[in-house]
């Protein structure tokens, strides 16, 4: 009994409750009708400022290049070759690439060397050459904020007077202080790089930038450069032992041909030679094609493991093919001033009746 009558005596309390806060609300609700002219100036003045941030924001372009990437998996036919070659004097490895397999050419996308390498690209706009460097510093006018540091002005960024090669400026230590912000900067903002499906071979590159020229010509110059790089790359040691063996096999034929002249040669020397002392064009003769067919039959089997090499490298490079480029027009992103307007209104209105409600409740408290 003692419990029921406590489960009846409490609705009253929850009835008054709700009560109590449906009258608040409604008490809310007429003081913010009250100061409808506030509301509605602060809705005009952030429609007013969402249509003049939708006109002086540049629009976003984007420059789009996919490519098809498909290698050959590592091991299988080259283990066969490993011990053929390696009789010959020549370790052809395990499959040369194993540090760039699969996805690793995304980060490779956005490592230092590659993004200051493509950087340094030489473009020309309008009869004027300039490296990708320059442009990006025009088009974010930093080169107008730079007037103050006489040191970040008489830095330079033309590629025929600063590269070293590889890609690299020449040692600055404010030059490379500001490089490594630009490329963080690209790498995180303006470059996206991924793969359509992870069940596909083909990667998507992606360049977002306010000026319409350096993303396109960025673009192509990354994608050049990356898969460039990553073909020399994939291939350098098995290239490497191809030229061992050739060497190999230059060698070996060339010490052959020797021996065969040279046994030309002891009979030339000896035309009327005694008899009796045949040794003097026997011996070094049958000396000389000794050598000759014993270099012969080296020759025969350095040249079958030159030509297996020569298939293996084949085998190995992968098949990378860019399927589409970026085209002008690019695909345009612009802040529509319609959205500005309404998300002005909607924002400014919304901190009015915030701000209205926190002085109300202030106060009430007070009071």
């Amino acid at each position: 009994m003692t419990t029921q009558s406590q489960k009846d005596t409490s609705h009253p309390k929850e009835d008054k409750s709700l009560k109590e806060l449906i009258f608040k609300i409604q008490e809310w609700g007429r003081y913010l009708l009250s100061k409808w002219i506030i509301i509605f100036a602060f809705g005009l003045l952030g429609g007013a400022l969402g249509f003049w941030y939708a006109t002086v924001k540049k629009p976003i372009y984007t420059a789009t290049s996919t490519f098809v990437l498909e290698e050959e998996k590592s091991g299988g036919g080259l283990g066969n070759l490993a011990g053929l070659a390696s009789m010959a004097g020549v370790d052809l490895g395990d499959g040369g690439g194993g540090i760039f397999q699969g996805d690793n050419i995304l980060e490779l996308y956005k490592s230092r060397k590659m993004l200051q390498q493509t950087l340094l690209t030489t473009i020309e706009v309008n009869g004027r050459t300039q490296t990708l460097m320059e442009r990006y510093i025009q088009f974010n006018k930093f080169n107008k904020q730079w007037v103050e540091n006489p040191k970040l002005i008489k830095l330079g960024f033309k590629a025929d007077s600063l590269v070293e090669g590889n890609g690299y400026l020449k040692s600055n230590r404010s030059r490379d202080s500001l490089v490594t912000i630009i490329v963080d900067d690209i790498s995180k903002n303006y470059l996206n790089v991924a793969k359509l499906d992870k069940k596909l071979n083909i990667i998507k590159v992606d360049v977002k930038a306010k000026d319409e020229v350096f993303a396109k010509t960025f673009n192509d110059a990354i994608v050049k450069n990356v898969n460039n790089f990553y073909l020399q790359t994939k291939t350098k040691k098995s290239l490497k032992n191809v030229q061992i063996m050739q060497r190999k096999t230059d060698s070996v034929r060339a010490v052959m041909n020797g021996a065969i002249y040279t046994a030309v040669a002891v009979a030339d020397a000896t035309p009327n030679l005694n008899p009796t002392k045949q040794v003097q064009r026997v011996a070094p003769a049958q000396k000389a094609q000794f050598s000759a067919e014993t270099n012969k039959a080296i020759l025969s089997y350095v040249v079958q493991n030159l030509e297996m090499a020569k298939m293996s490298l084949l085998k190995e490079a992968p098949l990378l093919e860019v399927i589409d480029r970026p085209i002008y027009p690019l695909n345009i992103q612009k802040f529509g001033k319609l959205k500005g307007i309404l998300m002005g209104v909607s924002v400014f209105c919304f901190l009015s009746i915030l701000s209205l409600l926190f002085m109300k409740i202030f106060k009430d408290i007070v009071s």
